[in-house]
């Protein structure tokens, strides 16, 4: 068979080891050929491909990025834009499509199986926030370097007695936040599921001072909202503009927070925002193994001919689901996390106003 590859939206490490998963066995075990679709669906829309062969493929296994590049494109967004990528595949012979991806590059993978593509999704965001799968690659690389850098920053915070609000990815969910605080032995850790009260924020914090603790640490995801006050409710972004995909960029969580921090305790406040230091770089040895058999079982539904699918991790099996079950809907933190995080804070840091061990939102 001929087969396309893409990989679109934000990129993480791990890619390129699908990638290369995908077309060593197409080629050893199928006699496949394959070629891949430059800067995500820009390049189906546009006609812009490379031939991906053994030789393309060597090396890459440790390579973070992709490739064959990204974007955010949406077709469907664009006048035609979805016809244009059918008579794109058609023209050049393509007789399968493996498209690597979030929710929003697989809402369009579902589009296009709707309109007669044959297509099999891979599941891709380094948030793990994708629904269907335990594990998406690249998560693991980002809680590795969330962790080191919060057990960097606490040496520096004891030293100077300062509190240190390190800002993670996470837009919609809080799984690298959750598991890096944890891991790390963040004080205060604020997620999107649990909106926060800077207040309560606060008095954690200044009765970790009182019981002579003069330093803290706080983790807190890019799309954790405040739940009263100014600005409640609301994303801090760093623009009004919006992607192909009605998504804003999000940033300064991280400042703000450190600046009401400092304006209610009086203690000196740092913020270190992760931002794409968290994308870059090689991938884990766990990511490697994931992306691994993520490309090896996307291969193996191609030829068993189960289109309109994406291949999951679930506990240590690789399946597969539907794309639409995948994409209906966002993994969120489990409540069973979040009271694993609230039991190592001191429970007298609710008495006097502390985080409370407020039901699950959403």
């Amino acid at each position: 068979m001929k087969i396309g590859i893409l990989t679109g939206g934000g990129d993480c490490p791990g890619l390129n080891a699908v990638i290369r998963a995908v077309v060593r066995k197409g080629i050893f075990h199928y006699n496949d050929q394959f070629v891949g679709f430059l800067e995500g669906w820009r390049g189906v829309q546009e006609n812009m491909m490379r031939p991906l062969d053994m030789e393309a493929v060597a090396g890459i296994l440790p390579r973070g990025g992709t490739i064959l590049r990204s974007s955010r494109t949406n077709p469907a967004k664009k006048e035609r834009g979805l016809e244009q990528c059918i008579e794109n595949l058609n023209n050049n012979g393509i007789e399968a499509l493996v498209v690597l991806g979030g929710d929003d590059t697989q809402s369009v993978s579902q589009k296009l199986f709707e309109g007669g593509v044959k297509v099999v999704a891979v599941p891709k965001t380094i948030d793990n926030d994708l629904s269907g799968t335990d594990f998406c690659f690249g998560f693991d690389t980002a809680v590795m370097i969330a962790t080191e850098a919060i057990d960097r920053v606490h040496t520096t915070a004891e030293a100077h007695n300062r509190v240190i609000v390190v800002e993670v990815m996470g837009r919609d969910s809080g799984w690298i936040a959750i598991y890096s605080g944890i891991a790390g032995g963040a004080d205060v850790i604020l997620i999107p599921e649990r909106p926060f009260d800077i207040d309560d924020v606060a008095d954690v914090l200044k009765h970790r001072h009182d019981r002579g603790r003069f330093f803290s640490v706080v983790v807190v995801a890019e799309g954790a909202k405040m739940a009263r006050g100014t600005g409640s409710g609301s994303l801090v972004t760093e623009t009004d503009q919006v992607d192909d995909f009605g998504h804003v960029r999000l940033g300064g969580i991280g400042n703000m927070l450190a600046r009401e921090i400092e304006q209610r305790t009086g203690f000196e406040t740092r913020a270190v925002v992760l931002g794409h230091i968290q994308r870059g770089g090689s991938p884990t040895a766990f990511d490697r193994m994931l992306a691994t058999r993520y490309g090896v079982g996307a291969i193996d539904l191609v030829h068993e001919g189960k289109f309109g699918n994406m291949v999951v991790l679930r506990g240590n099996a690789i399946q597969s689901i539907p794309i639409i079950e995948a994409i209906s809907k966002t993994s969120y933190v489990s409540q069973e996390l979040i009271d694993v995080a609230l039991s190592l804070q001191d429970r007298r840091g609710e008495e006097r106003g502390g985080l409370k061990a407020a039901p699950h939102q959403r």
